[in-house]
């Protein structure tokens, strides 16, 4: 079995032959949400980057062992659980229901773990131990410990930066305490305050820094030196780097290759809550469709920046129409797979094996079902058999297949289920229920005489 996989690796810069640790197996770990709020486009493709990762080297006959955590405990859930009146447990997984049934719906597969950063506190003492005893770190008393940027040689190399760069360009991000010895230098262990949630730790209560709790799940689930840590280009610094110099200052390995997906722009802007163009993954899913979504995605190069327009998704849709049309034409013609076209797949494998290039990968999918529909044409049944099994194979490893639609006696349970919900004033349950109907094409309208739906 030979990986001929190529990425951009952002710790040198360049583009690197992916050569996992195990030659059988590939190791990810891919940075997931802070759950207080529900999931926006960007976390969708941030996602979306790492489960058509894992997808394509399944395929390629590769085990790929896939971690992507969600930190449940942070300033931003203290703060919102506090003005929304609950417990941060209950707002958390709250949001983390959320999350995963979006996701979900998205089309993302789960990955083999999803830790939560509550679960892993002692092995974040443990480390923030080490980093005390070999000088790396020091304690403020009442405001918690610090990594001391200044004893780690090449802070910063992640985003090749120094250490007056980025002091200079981060004055904004970086939080004012006078008694550090630097302002770079970063939290591992917050003393406790009043009403915040604590655990117990040698410097007393309080609770972790963001940064140390990726550190300790990844280096649990996944050992020293696994292969790939990725996440959202934003997250690059400071919360990469601030993981990388824990790590390594601790004297652990850490990930062999960086990978980091860009941004999302919004009709021609930076999706913001305060421009207006602010788009949740739900609201997104409901106005265009799941798969219009993705595939609007993969046609842009994941670590390009996306432009999301009207008319980037009416494309997208066209597309997804272009699909469909395709099965609709082989079911008529009552043509079944074939054996797939191996050189298609090779082309098809060369622009994924070329830094994940989804665009040209998805190119050789539209090419096949070209060549399909034109041989059906000229009734080379054959032939079409072979397309069919070509995009059945490789839409696939894209996540882009047809969703299988439940039987009406199926819906027709779902409506009844839901009509109770409603009854019993469950409506997150209701809610839940529509959104899966929803996902899998189906509109509901609620009428005077009942609940009315169709398949979109």
């Amino acid at each position: 079995m030979l990986l001929r996989m190529r990425i951009y690796d952002t710790m040198t810069n360049q583009i690197r032959d992916l050569e996992p640790k195990d030659p059988h197996k590939v190791s990810i770990y891919a940075c997931g949400p802070t759950v207080q709020d529900v999931p926006h486009l960007g976390h969708a493709r941030t996602a979306l980057t790492y489960d058509v990762l894992k997808r394509y080297l399944v395929w390629a006959g590769f085990e790929v062992f896939l971690v992507s955590n969600i930190t449940d405990i942070d300033d931003k859930i203290i703060n919102r659980a506090l003005a929304e009146g609950v417990s941060e447990d209950e707002l958390a997984q709250t949001y983390a229901n959320i999350h995963i049934e979006q996701l979900r719906n998205f089309g993302i597969k789960d990955p083999d773990e999803r830790p939560r950063a509550t679960q892993f506190i002692q092995q974040m003492i443990s480390i923030i131990e080490e980093l005390m005893e070999n000088g790396s770190a020091y304690e403020i008393q009442g405001s918690g410990i610090y990594f001391d940027v200044s004893k780690f040689d090449g802070y910063g190399a992640l985003v090749n930066r120094s250490v007056e760069e980025l002091r200079d360009s981060a004055k904004a991000r970086i939080i004012a305490d006078e008694d550090k010895d630097d302002p770079l230098d970063f939290s591992l262990w917050k003393a406790a305050k009043p009403g915040e949630p604590t655990w117990d730790s040698p410097w007393g209560p309080g609770r972790p820094g963001w940064h140390i709790e990726c550190v300790a799940m990844s280096l649990n689930l996944l050992g020293e030196g696994f292969d790939i840590h990725g996440g959202g280009s934003d997250l690059t610094f400071p919360h990469h780097e601030n993981e990388r110099v824990e790590c390594e200052a601790a004297g652990y390995s850490f990930a062999k290759y960086w990978m980091h997906s860009g941004m999302l722009n919004v009709s021609g802007e930076k999706m913001s809550k305060s421009l207006g163009n602010f788009q949740t993954l739900g609201d997104a899913m409901d106005r265009y469709g799941a798969r219009p979504l993705r595939l609007a995605m993969l046609q842009a190069h994941y670590r390009s920046l996306m432009e999301l327009s009207e008319e980037t998704m009416a494309g997208a849709s066209g597309g997804i129409e272009r699909i469909d049309a395709f099965f609709r034409r082989m079911e008529a013609a009552q043509i079944t797979n074939g054996t797939a076209d191996e050189d298609a797949k090779k082309r098809f494998s060369d622009a994924m094996d070329n830094d994940l290039g989804t665009p040209d990968a998805l190119a050789v999918i539209f090419e096949s079902i070209n060549a399909g529909n034109a041989l059906l044409d000229s009734q080379d049944f054959n032939g079409a058999k072979s397309s069919l099994a070509t995009v059945t194979e490789l839409l696939e490893v894209l996540g882009l297949s047809q969703v299988e639609k439940d039987s009406d006696e199926d819906v027709e349970e779902l409506i009844r289920q839901r009509e109770t919900a409603r009854q019993e004033k469950n409506f997150k349950e209701a809610d839940r229920i529509r959104d899966q109907l929803h996902s899998q094409g189906i509109e509901i309208e609620d009428t005077p005489t009942g609940t009315l739906w169709r398949y979109r």
